[in-house]
């Protein structure tokens, strides 16, 4: 090199040995002028793929990029001149002068970089790219290398001897400045780019995440405006960012399905896959002239040979991304070794006389390597963040397309709660786990690591320190393998509230009615007190895997010190030993505390995975087994076939059956004859064993049970259809929706609650039916939909809609009806007996035959009333074929009364008052929303929500853990204390007294076993204090909900409610006592850090006080909008549930709409709306750690310049024992603002149980004072005495003064129109609402005075809507387990369920 340079590469007593260090001119020109050269060459290839994969088009010339391009070009002709000038002009102008080779090729191969990289920026702009990073770093390294030469130039200047040929001096002088304007121009992002996808386009909300400059960017500033709004005044929804692109579920969702094995897709419209490109994330991007959505795919529908693994497909679609998160996490790992050897370095120093410039750049080092750490780290982890949001994306969508394809079998192998769970809990396991699960394998890198150090510092005795974590490691895992066992366990215990949950809620309306709330309460915390259970064991294994964790940094340090000391006499634990190893164990102590967490959050995610695993392989509907051939003569075509709900069990057989184009074609036949499955085979619902179905043309449906969405009237009426006012109002006056209309607060804009509540049943059927005709389909099928209407409504439906002159005279319609009126207008007529298709054909070819269809009409006039035929051409057709009517119905009222008698003898006193109704109590609502915006606290959180939830635990239990942490961190500041006296002993001849040495080992000992054991006893109160706490907050909400009004739950979504049982109790449960118990050990070990460090270096108190000040301002200045950001996720989280819950309960109207698409696009708008305030969340998060640890960087960087500075004054164990309680306050400072804000964020999920805990309550169940004989009502006289009513104050009265008297024994008939008050009468009768004036009495009692239960238990009602729940028959006849078998059965025999139990149990009397 001295040949190359003409002067010596290297010199240490230039460099290093010396006064004034500076490095040797060739050094400067050779490795400083070419190492950023090495790097813009090598990293080419990443800059030239980022830009190939931009989506956006050229960037317009402008002054950053014109002032980019101009200082490049000063930059070449300056390195032309570098060459030119000494190896041409200088020496021919000067003989003497000598040039050498480092003359030619360090400028040339410069220029040739810069010509590199102004190809790069030009290449750059013509895609679309406002800011590279590796072009800035291009021009950050080149700076500080620059900045070293032009130092050592302007220095030579003063130095004859280094004194540069003026022309070379100015140039090199001229050099620096442009370059540093290149970093300054390269720190700021180029304008936007002429096109860019509609997504990213102008927006007030756009994410200026992408806009930004690389710096930006990696210092999270593009996020300071959004904190400064925050800080101002409380968030709303409308000031937050868009998702990115790359984070929408538009594009994360098709790059998810191709590594699925399976198609989610199938069903839905769009089948064409368009090419994409692949931006520098890996996902993709759409070009100007593709569909923003591509669903569907060419991949086979078969199942694969293997089931496909949600791990795997994750790993294989976003473990790119994870992967580059990991190697920055990594890297800060790596770097963290760095300050433990400059703090050897730094106790020697204070010893030593060496240069005060050494000190001063040691104390640089340690802040330059702590800021550079904390960079890789804030952006690793923001890479794991966004993969997991991105795996939440994929894996909801993916939860939700499978409920449109599950299988009947499938279903019924799951409840819709537990479906609701996979989306609520299980997925949100399986991607918090993504955050933080690169522990596992950073964990062991940096053990390894630290016992490298350890070794070259201790020797063989680092070993004893590795036997000692082998021996804790089996422990552990045992503790582990039952923590997971216990995690199944409770995951089940958790589908079982859910769902029993989410049917309480469902059927609210019968409970109240039936005054069964106790029993379903009493079930509801039967299951608690198994979750209970669970988790107080789990929280004692926890809190013995903490106490195993506290202790093995501690167990470590003394098996590696006692060893080290008692092996060789000449081992003296100094200073520089100690402290040094200390840091080594606080390094590897990080990951073992968190070890617990890393392995509780590893069992949750592999059972959830497990369980998402089964549910997204379960079995699924088998999309051809219905065919449409557009060829086929006739729209629906069965031959042959066989179809079966569920495996080996025959629904339907030998099934042959055509329908032709624009025939009404009914299907009749008794109760459990197979009418609504057959209509279900022609929607694909049923197993095919064997035949052939198809059918032609679009399909419309009406269920049995009306399928209404949380949406207003026009909304479930158009179903995505565009509106056409003159088609809808038809449509309207057909389906006799008009009097409705006109009676709702907002006619049809009215919204509608949650499964049409406040609706009749009529009303539904009625919106079901106007959604058939509006589609416009082809094909239609009616599954018995004029039975929930009136006769003159079914009347009027059938002539304008159904019938030969209804608006779908001309389509092709398929009818199940028990209407018998409406047989003789059927082109044709089918009879289902057991089945199958007993025969065929027109309504007089069936009546001539008097066969199977004769016997159904028999039936049917005997249990119906007659009345509906009378006067009409059915009657005398029906005498002809049947006999005398009257005689039909004289027979039908004898058996009538024979039943009657088991109303008076065996349904007690509560049957003597009934009806049968459909009602709503919100029909009278004010506007057109009726469901209530679910609002979001503004404010901090509220010491009342604290002090609740400490209230509930018990004072006794929270103080109690308090002072126990005050032991425990009171025992850890004395063992560290110890061992610097300890490290302070005199050494003699090289050794130290044996036995004061034994005597300090052994109190260090005995320290640090206290330590463990007393935070062993304060984990384990606080987890008693916290599941007792989970226990009684849990209990009071129930209690609170089972005992609101009906009307609350009009208003008040389902979904909402159960995700307060689900997400917020699981918060509650899981994750605040966890956050807890962190933010306890974090303020006590501030607290005492800040003691040791006060007591030992007084002078550091000048800095702890405003940066004290400092850290408390950045800590409210990112809570405040934090703890926002949290409630408003928990907001948008709701919808997303309550629009999955409702797609599971209506799949089949969706599939038989072909409304799969629109509805998966909801659901991924709404997870994104959902995501957008969780983005913003974790970017806080990441902001909030590159400022907090920057600030703690500094802090360190002090205490080491103090030591520095003060080296004269403090002896080495003062210096390691300050530097390094000042490397922990950092992360401890930290740590306590981040947990802080956890707890703040987290307790929002108590606060959400407090808002339901004071929910609206109804009277009192039962009033001892006031309770009525048990023979009341005795006769069942009821008068009304002025009696007014009202739904909610403030609203018109419903009822006005209403003032009669029913006698004893008589039925009476409620008539009126829609909106009269009919209902009314009834939700009076059950206190339902309560009266505003007058009053109700029965048998002499006024209703109002008695408790609720006494009022509801002793009358009854037959709501039309049926409710059923899971479990035993008996739970749906009698919870309350209080009256005999016999009784029940003989219930059932009226109910006409003999047969139909029969066949399904295969005995009878059945099992209840």
């Amino acid at each position: 090199m001295d040949q190359f340079c003409g002067s010596p590469f290297w010199d240490w007593d230039v460099t290093w040995n010396t006064e004034n260090p500076d490095f040797t001119p060739c050094f400067e020109r050779t490795v400083l002028a070419l190492v950023p050269c090495l790097f813009i060459w090598v990293f080419t290839a990443v800059d030239v793929y980022f830009s190939y994969t931009s989506a956006s088009k050229e960037i317009p010339w402008s002054p950053l990029n014109i002032g980019k391009l101009c200082l490049t070009t000063l930059l070449v002709i300056l390195e032309i001149g570098l060459l030119v000038v000494p190896r041409v002009i200088l020496p021919a102008v000067i003989p003497s002068y000598v040039s050498y080779p480092v003359d030619l090729y360090v400028p040339a191969v410069r220029a040739a970089t810069l010509i590199l990289y102004a190809t790069l920026l030009l290449y750059s702009k013509g895609k679309g790219v406002r800011s590279s990073g590796v072009q800035f770093l291009f021009w950050f390294f080149l700076t500080i290398t620059q900045g070293i030469r032009f130092r050592t130039v302007i220095a030579g200047s003063y130095n004859d001897e280094n004194l540069l040929e003026p022309s070379v001096f100015i140039m090199e002088v001229i050099y620096f400045p442009l370059v540093l304007g290149q970093l300054i121009l390269h720190s700021w992002a180029d304008v936007a780019p002429a096109y860019q996808l509609e997504s990213e386009g102008p927006s007030k909300k756009a994410c200026p995440e992408y806009t930004s400059s690389f710096l930006n960017r990696i210092l999270f500033h593009w996020y300071t405006s959004l904190a400064w709004t925050g800080f101002r005044k409380p968030l709303e929804y409308s000031d937050l960012y868009e998702l990115n692109w790359v984070d929408r579920s538009q594009n994360v969702v098709p790059f998810f399905d191709q590594h699925w094995p399976n198609d989610l897709n199938r069903g839905l419209n769009k089948k064409q896959d368009s090419p994409h490109k692949e931006n520098g994330n890996g996902y993709q991007k759409h070009s100007s002239m593709e569909p923003k959505l591509s669903y569907g795919s060419n991949k086979s529908i078969s199942k694969p040979e293997k089931e496909p693994g949600v791990f795997r497909t994750i790993v294989k679609a976003f473990g790119w991304s994870y992967f580059i998160g990991f190697m920055m996490r990594t890297t800060t790992d790596l770097m963290m070794f760095v300050s433990p050897q400059i703090l050897s370095l730094l106790i020697s120093f204070v010893g030593s006389d060496e240069p005060i410039w050494k000190g001063l750049m040691y104390a640089t080092i340690l802040f330059v390597n702590a800021f550079v750490g904390t960079l890789f780290n804030a952006n690793g982890i923001h890479k794991f963040y966004m993969t997991g949001m991105r795996s939440k994306t994929v894996l909801i969508s993916a939860v939700y397309r499978k409920a449109l394809l599950l299988s009947n079998s499938a279903k019924r192998a799951e409840s819709a709660g537990e479906i609701v769970n996979h989306m609520a809990v299980d997925v949100n396991y399986a991607c918090e786990f993504s955050q933080y699960g690169y522990q596992l394998f950073g964990t062991p890198i940096i053990i390894a690591v630290a016992l490298y150090f350890l070794w070259t510092i201790l020797g063989p005795s680092a070993m004893a320190g590795v036997v000692v974590m082998f021996l804790l490691l089996p422990m552990n895992a045992f503790v582990a393998s039952k923590i997971q066992k216990l995690q199944k366990q409770q995951m089940h215990n958790k589908d079982k509230r859910t769902k029993l949950m989410t049917e309480i809620l469902s059927g609210m309306k019968v409970l109240k009615l039936y005054a069964w709330e106790p029993s379903f309460e009493d079930q509801v915390m039967k299951i608690r007190n198994d979750e209970l259970r669970v988790l107080k064991h789990t929280a004692y294994l926890n809190s013995v895997s903490n106490f195993l964790w506290t202790c093995a940094p501690f167990l470590v340090a003394i098996s590696t010190f006692g060893t080290y000391v008692m092996i060789d006499s000449n081992n003296v634990l100094d200073a520089q030993t100690a402290f040094v190893s200390l840091s080594l164990f606080n390094i590897m102590s990080q990951p073992l505390t968190f070890l617990p967490l890393l392995i509780s959050g590893f069992i949750q995610a592999s059972v959830a995975i497990k369980r998402l695993n089964k549910y997204l392989n379960a079995d699924e509907l088998v999309t051809d087994a219905v065919t449409h051939d557009e060829n086929e003569p006739n729209p629906i075509v069965i031959e042959d076939g066989n179809f079966s709900w569920e495996q080996d069990v025959e629904t339907l057989k030998d099934i042959n059956f055509q329908v032709k184009d624009g025939e009404l074609c009914g299907i009749v036949g008794p109760v459990g004859a197979g009418k609504s499955s057959l209509l279900s085979v022609l929607l694909n619902e049923l197993i095919k064993t064997s035949g052939r179905v198809n059918t032609r043309g679009t399909l419309a449906y009406v269920a049995q049970q009306a399928w209404i969405q949380n949406a207003t009237v026009r909304d479930n009426i158009l179903f995505g259809k565009p509106y056409d006012p003159v088609k809808y109002m038809k449509v309207i006056e057909a389906c006799a929706l008009k009097p409705d209309l006109e009676i709702l607060p907002a006619g049809d804009k009215t919204e509608i609650g949650e499964k049409g509540i406040n609706l009749s049943g009529g009303q539904k059927q009625r919106i079901s039916l106007a959604r058939a005709v509006y589609s416009n389909a082809e094909v239609y099928l009616f599954d018995d939909p004029l039975s929930a209407v009136d006769a003159h409504v079914g009347k009027h439906i059938f002539e304008k809609v159904l019938g030969p002159k209804g608006m779908l005279r001309k389509k092709t319609r398929l009818l199940v009806t028990h209407g018998i009126v409406y047989l003789p207008f059927m082109d044709n007529i089918s009879v289902m007996m057991d089945g199958r298709i007993s025969e065929s054909g027109t309504y007089q070819e069936l009546l001539d035959k008097k066969g199977a269809f004769a016997d159904f009409l028999h039936q049917h006039l005997t249990s119906e009333d007659v009345t509906e035929v009378e006067g009409t051409q059915a009657q005398k057709d029906l005498e002809n074929a049947l006999g005398d009517l009257t005689q039909i119905r004289q027979r039908k009222r004898l058996v009538s009364d024979s039943e009657s008698e088991f109303s008076a003898s065996e349904a007690g006193r509560r049957s003597r008052l009934s009806s049968s109704v459909t009602f709503c109590c919100c029909c009278s609502s004010r506007g057109d929303k009726l469901i209530e915006t679910e609002t979001a606290e503004t404010e901090g959180v509220k010491a009342s929500v604290y002090l609740d939830y400490f209230r509930a635990a018990g004072w006794g239990l929270t103080f109690a853990t308090i002072a126990f942490y005050v032991v425990f961190q009171g025992f850890s500041v004395g063992t560290n204390l110890w061992l610097s006296e300890w490290t302070n002993l005199p050494v003699v001849n090289g050794t130290q007294d044996a036995s004061e040495r034994n005597f300090y080992l052994g109190i260090y000992a005995v320290l640090g076993f206290m330590q463990a054991v007393f935070i062993l006893i304060a984990t384990l109160i606080m987890a008693l204090g916290t599941v007792k706490s989970a226990n009684v907050l849990h209990f009071k909400m129930l209690q609170r909900i089972l005992r609101a009004p009906l009307a609350f739950f009009d208003v008040t979504p389902i979904g909402r409610i159960v995700n307060r049982f689900s997400r917020d109790v699981d918060s509650m449960d899981n994750v605040l006592p966890m956050f807890l118990r962190f933010l306890l050990n974090g303020i006590f070990n501030v607290l005492a850090t800040l003691v040791v460090i006060s007591v030992s270096t007084p002078i550091f108190t000048a800095v702890i006080l405003p940066v004290g000040l400092l850290y408390y301002f950045i800590q409210r200045f990112y809570v405040a909008t934090s703890r926002q950001l949290k409630r408003l996720e928990s907001i948008t989280r709701s919808p997303i549930y309550s629009h999955f819950g409702e797609t599971v309960s209506g799949a089949s109207t969706i599939r038989a709409y072909n409304q799969q698409e629109r509805f998966v696009q909801e659901s991924e708008h709404r997870v994104d709306q959902n995501l957008m305030s969780y983005f913003c969340s974790v970017t806080a998060n990441r902001w909030l750690q590159v400022r907090l640890e920057t600030v703690g960087n500094t802090v360190v960087f002090f205490a080491a310049l103090f030591a520095v500075l003060g080296r004269e004054t403090l002896n080495a164990g003062l210096v390691g024992l300050s530097v390094s309680y000042a490397m922990q306050i950092t992360m401890a400072l930290i740590m306590l603002v981040r947990f802080t804000s956890d707890v703040e964020t987290n307790i929002v999920a108590v606060e959400r149980l407090k808002e339901y805990s004071n929910a609206p309550q109804e009277a009192d169940w039962e009033v001892p004072s006031r309770k009525p004989k048990p023979s009341w009502p005795e006769a069942g006289q009821i008068i009304f005495n002025g009696y007014k009513t009202r739904y909610r104050p403030g609203l018109d009265l419903v009822l006005r003064n209403v003032t009669c008297k029913i006698n004893p024994g008589e039925k009476i008939g409620i008539v009126g129109r829609t909106g009269a008050g009919k209902s009314s009468m009834t939700l009076a009768l059950f206190r339902i609402v309560e009266a505003s004036e007058g009053s109700i009495e029965i048998d002499g009692q006024n209703i109002s005075r008695l408790g609720l239960h006494d009022v509801r238990g002793r009358i009854t009602i037959i709501p039309q809507d049926p409710v059923l729940f899971s479990g035993s028959l008996r739970i749906n006849l009698d919870p309350f387990d209080s009256l005999p078998d016999e009784t029940l059965y003989h219930a059932l025999e009226l109910a006409h369920l003999r047969t139909f139990l029969w066949f399904h149990f295969a005995r009878w009397p059945c099992r209840l």
